[in-house]
């Protein structure tokens, strides 16, 4: 019980994290954007892959899969990227 909420709570911080790196690079996030979506797709299927094998390495690829998704969303807000 204890490491299935452990586990949520690492993934739920990801948010946090991606909107923080999204801030501080803003001037990286529309020239990005290809790299972003690339990086979250290959997290998450790399995610699902050592799902299998290794916990740690699964929740490592989906933590970079969120982090990069929310940058990737970020990169289309006008708002937020002031170009």
């Amino acid at each position: 019980m204890i490491k299935e909420l452990l586990i949520i709570i690492i993934l739920i911080l990801a948010f946090p994290v991606g909107y923080f790196l999204a801030y501080f690079c803003k001037e990286e996030l529309v020239s990005g954007r290809k790299w972003f979506l690339s990086i979250s797709i290959l997290g998450f299927v790399a995610g699902i892959i050592f799902l299998f094998f290794n916990l740690v390495s699964s929740l490592t690829c989906f933590f970079i899969s969120i982090v990069s998704f929310v940058s990737f969303c970020k990169s289309y807000d006008k708002r937020f990227t002031k170009n």
